[in-house]
This record gives C-alpha cells, sequence and structure tokens, in this order.
C-alpha cells in the first residue's frame, strides 16, 4: 500500500494510537516495537477496542481487511506524518535547543494563538515518535503550528526536520546537554545546527539570538533569506531586577510574568519578536506573555506554608543548573535560602567534573542550607563539607519530614530520572 493510498484511510479514521490502553472508536492503530514490547501482539486487542484499522509490520499478526501490513511501522508512521505535512500550507515554527524548549514553545504558542487557531507540541512529545504524532493532529482548521524538537545525538534534528519540514526555525541555545550522545558541546552546536542546515537550504527563516556568541557564529556559517536578530537593542524590552518573576517593560506599560530567573528573559524575548514577525499585536503579545503559567515541574513557583518553592524539577544539566543556581543567589529574600540538586544525568566521561564544578558554585552562594541528592551529586561535596548529602529517596524524605523546614525560599532542580518532585509533599 502506498502513503497517498494509507493517507486516505487515515483521513477516514479518528486519529492516530499507538497505546492499545488509549483506544477511541475509529482509530488507526500503529503497532510500534520497543526494547521490551512488540505492539503487533496487541492488534487484535486493538480492533477489539474499537480501532478502524491497524498497521503492523508483522503478517502473522494479520487476521482480516483491517490490518494493514508495512515493512516497518516507525518508517510507515514517519512517512504518513511527513506526506500529511505536505497538505498543509501553513507556517512551521521548528525549534530546538539544550534548555527552555518546552517553556519557549509554549510562550510562542501564547503568542501566536492572539492571532492565529495555533497548534503546538503537547508535552513532551519532540523525538522520533513524538513529533510524527503531533504532524498527524494538526487539521486543516489550523493556522500556524510550533514543533518542539528534542535530541540527544547527532542526526536526530536533521532527521525530525525532513519529516515535519519547518518554514521557520529558532534555536534557544546550545549548552552542556547530552554530552554523552552528542560527543562533548561542539557536538551539541552541530547537532542543534541542523535546523539552520534544513532552513538554510530550504531558503526558510531564522530568528538569531544576537547576544549569544555561539548561535551568532552558527548563524554566520550559513545564508539564510532572512535573519530576525530577536534581542537587538532597539527591539529588547526591558528587564526590572529585584524580582523572583520575571518582570518587564515594553512601550511604557509593566508586566508582571509568572516565570522566575532572569534565564526566562530570553525565552519571553524570543516569543515576542517571533510574534511581532507573524503581526501579532504588540500589546496582546505582551498580555500573552504576561498570563501564561508554567506546570509539569517546570519554572513553578511554589507557595507551602511559611515557605516559597521554586520548582524546576523536570530536567537538568549543567548549563540549566548554572542558571538556576546563579539566579537563586541574586534572588533577594528575607527567608532562608535552601537548595536541593539532584544528578545531571546523560554527561558521560564529564559527569564527575561538572558536579565538581556545580559544587564550587554552591559554595559561592552560602546558602543557608544544602542538600544533595543521587550517586552523581557525591562529586560536588568537595567544595561543600557541610552539605546534608543522600543516596536514596526514602532517607531523603524522611530527613526532610524531621527537618520541617519553614520561612524558607527553596530551590528544587535535579535531571528527569531523579524525579525530585517527590519531596515537595514534605516541605
Amino acid at each position: 500500500m502506498s502513503i497517498a493510498e494509507l493517507y486516505q484511510k487515515f483521513k477516514a479514521s479518528n486519529g492516530i494510537s499507538t497505546d492499545t490502553r488509549k483506544i477511541d472508536n475509529g482509530v488507526m492503530f500503529f503497532a510500534l516495537k520497543g526494547d521490551k514490547f512488540n505492539a503487533n501482539s496487541f492488534a487484535h486487542e486493538a480492533l477489539s477496542k474499537g480501532a478502524k484499522y491497524v498497521v503492523i509490520d508483522e503478517s502473522k499478526y494479520a487476521t482480516d481487511d483491517r490490518c494493514i501490513l508495512v515493512g516497518d511501522v516507525l518508517y510507515t508512521l514517519q512517512k504518513l506524518a511527513n506526506y500529511h505535512r505536505q497538505q498543509l500550507n501553513i507556517p512551521f515554527v521548528g525549534m530546538t535547543g539544550s534548555n527552555g524548549k518546552t517553556t519557549s514553545k509554549e510562550l510562542v504558542a501564547a503568542v501566536l494563538s492572539k492571532k492565529f487557531k495555533t497548534y503546538y507540541t503537547k508535552g513532551n512529545l519532540n523525538n522520533h515518535i513524538g513529533v510524527p504524532l503531533t504532524l498527524l493532529g494538526i487539521d486543516e482548521s489550523y493556522e500556524i503550528a510550533v514543533i518542539e524538537m528534542g535530541a540527544n545525538h547527532q542526526g536526530e534534528i536533521r532527521d525530525l526536520c525532513t519529516i515535519c519540514e519547518p518554514t521557520h526555525g529558532f534555536i534557544t541555545n546550545v549548552g552542556k546537554a547530552h554530552l554523552e550522545g552528542f560527543g562533548g558541546v561542539e557536538g551539541v552546536k552541530k547537532g542543534k545546527g541542523e535546523l539552520y542546515d534544513f532552513l538554510e537550504k530550504s531558503g526558510g527563516t531564522v530568528f538569531v539570538n544576537a547576544k549569544s556568541l555561539a548561535l551568532v557564529e552558527m548563524a554566520a556559517q550559513r545564508k539564510f533569506k532572512f535573519q530576525f536578530d530577536y534581542l537587538a537593542a532597539d527591539k529588547e524590552p526591558r528587564m526590572l531586577q529585584d524580582s523572583p518573576v520575571v518582570v518587564f517593560t515594553a512601550n511604557s506599560k509593566e508586566y508582571t510574568t509568572h516565570l522566575p530567573g532572569s534565564y526566562n528573559f530570553e525565552n519571553i524575548a524570543a516569543a515576542l519578536a517571533i510574534g511581532q514577525h507573524f503581526g501579532v499585536p504588540v500589546e496582546l503579545a505582551n498580555e500573552a506573555v504576561s498570563e501564561y503559567n508554567p506546570d509539569n515541574n517546570r519554572s513553578q513557583i511554589v507557595e507551602k506554608g511559611t515557605n516559597s518553592i521554586l520548582l524546576d524539577a523536570y530536567n537538568a544539566n549543567p548549563s540549566s543548573m548554572s542558571a538556576s543556581i546563579q539566579n537563586f543567589i541574586n534572588l533577594k529574600t528575607d527567608k532562608k535560602k535552601v537548595v536541593i540538586l539532584g544528578d545531571m544525568f546523560e554527561l558521560g566521561d564529564e559527569a564527575p567534573e561538572e558536579h565538581r564544578i556545580i559544587g564550587e558554585l554552591i559554595a559561592k552562594g552560602n546558602f543557608d542550607l544544602v542538600v544533595l541528592f543521587g550517586q552523581l551529586m557525591s562529586s560536588a561535596l568537595v567544595s561543600l563539607p557541610n552539605a546534608f548529602y543522600f543516596s536514596d529517596k526514602f532517607s531523603l524524605h524522611n530527613w526532610l519530614i524531621d527537618k520541617q523546614l519553614q520561612d524558607s525560599y527553596i530551590l528544587i532542580k535535579g535531571s528527569r530520572g531523579v524525579s525530585l518532585e517527590t519531596v515537595l509533599p514534605f516541605l
């Protein structure tokens, strides 16, 4: 069956599913394979739950003409998503970066939604499966799309660009993330730069942060149809200091956001500039940014009793961890400052050194209390003789119960695999 023929069956279905626990009547089920599962074996279950078609790549699971046999289910899903993308004649804003992807994506979507019916990546569906699923969720009623692309090794952004074919794009930043897979910071630049490569070849538009030397150099190495300098001084809203959240002025009016940390200001500036490029009225764009409230353990400010908690536990790498700690050092508060920090993953051989460096930065903060969790964080203890260190969650939780922190401003940050948000009930 050709992709065009499969597309007609997709159009006659009620969307896509890859999980038999989430089967709506009339969907097309794609039987993906993983390291520990083979969804081909769930094809009959999907049909019994109401799937209109099942796409499989093992003939022994074909029971009737509702079973569509293909060479490779994942490849077929990606090709179908690209075919669908090509039917949609709307701007596609592709984005990637080491830090701030999700926050930037949601800010950009919030701004664009003030003028357009906007579709954007939900949650963290930003990989070789998530991007195709995102594309196949876009129907003809949408006027613009914002697609987040994640990667942990070179070649991934290139492949995702081939699937989603962005017309516009921006890189939030390049830093020390996924060093193990990318092979160091230069590998990160090359991998993230694959978005620039695609837009250069396709004649697309890029938005470049003029205050990032790395991004400016990466952009200068390529020739673009149009380069939008989104942090040029004459366009830049001014950030105010002495606030736990970003407060900025634009057109002589002050806006207070729900986003902590000066590092979020660049995400805000990007969203405003992209909105300006697409003709979103400035006042509406500023309102969209100030109205946005983060969730899902990202840049959240949580008030619990007498404690204020900066919960940023969705993920962490040396760049984002350093930015969060430095911002916390600069934060002015009458409360005691407490940091609860966990391991940073995917750093390969650089892990001990990167955690040691983080320890040195923490020491400069003169925090009232330092709490570290995870095997890798033990390397930070060299500079922190008075820190409290835990290698297991049970001990950490019990210690926090006994400690009963009060009148504290608490920063919580660690990699996703550490799940440090579990400490929240004990604060």
